[in-house]
């Protein structure tokens, strides 16, 4: 995803001024250790439902001040370094907007992402 030409997208909308005060950005990147044994990461291979990442944000698109959220959650191996995931969350005033972005994540790789991390010997 290019992070800029979605922004550049959503600001098309003609209720984007009117309802935008806040945009935040997750990039979220392979790290080059294990989150459990700080071992060095080979490759991480990732399955995302998407339908159920679709859900999700469908559901959170609902709550207060929240104008727009594009997610890519891409699917296959990855080196350390290679990009996982984006989600772009749009909305009125930080108060809304700070809380979706970190509650949207937390229920994305906790319910629709599947990774399994390969480490070096």
């Amino acid at each position: 995803m290019d992070i800029s030409q979605a922004i550049t997208v959503m600001k098309k909308n003609p209720e984007f001024t009117q309802n935008v005060g806040m945009i935040l950005v997750h990039n979220g990147v392979v790290r080059a250790w294990s989150r459990q044994s700080h071992d060095q990461v080979a490759y991480l291979e990732v399955t995302p439902d998407q339908q159920k990442v679709e859900e999700i944000r469908q559901e959170f698109l609902q709550r207060e001040g929240i104008f727009d959220i594009v997610i890519e959650a891409k699917e296959g191996r990855f080196q350390p370094g290679d990009d996982l995931l984006y989600i772009i969350v749009a909305g009125d005033i930080r108060e809304n907007v700070k809380p979706a972005l970190a509650d949207l994540l937390d229920r994305i790789k906790g319910e629709a992402i599947i990774k399994k991390e390969v480490v070096t010997a």
